[in-house]
């Protein structure tokens, strides 16, 4: 019997103390401050803000990323289509030139033996021609292709001084 007594007082503590303890968890509920808990509240409405604003500049400098990198793909692509250009003309000059050179050696040979041929002499002249053109071609080409490369720059100081007037 005793140790029913016994028992019975230990379940009675064990139930007091439970009882306290649930009075324990709902006082801190109860105690919060109403002032801490707006603060805390505006800090958070704030943090999100923050966040928000953050995603979106993250989004803008993706964005301008993504701009310039097609920019200076699309100028990659226009200065290499020149330099391309440039080097199929230089060579046409080279063999060109090559052929002119073949040309007066044959009239210098042909003069040297006294023998003035006239096929010689035209032909000599047609490569002559042919050589002026495509050094006139190998001009265009490599202007061209100066003019690929400083386009850009010469884009990115007229945006700086429109900027620069409107600031």
């Amino acid at each position: 019997m005793s140790d029913i007594t016994e028992l019975e007082r230990r379940l009675t503590a064990a139930m007091d103390r439970i009882a306290r303890g649930i009075d324990g968890l709902a006082s801190p509920q109860a105690a919060a401050d109403p002032q801490e808990l707006a603060d805390l509240r505006q800090a958070l409405a704030d943090e999100k803000l923050a966040t928000a604003q953050l995603e979106e500049r993250i989004k803008t400098l993706h964005e301008r990323e993504e701009t310039a990198t097609a920019a200076l793909k699309a100028e990659l692509d226009s200065t290499r289509g020149a330099m391309g250009q440039l080097d199929a003309e230089l060579q046409r000059l080279r063999k060109a030139s090559e052929q002119l050179r073949d040309s007066v050696a044959q009239l210098r040979e042909a003069n040297a033996e006294g023998v003035a041929d006239a096929h010689l002499i035209n032909k000599a002249m047609l490569a002559e021609i042919e050589a002026l053109r495509a050094a006139r071609a190998t001009d265009i080409a490599e202007a061209d292709a100066i003019m690929a490369v400083m386009a850009p720059l010469l884009a990115e100081t007229d945006t700086n001084a429109e900027e620069g007037e409107d600031a």
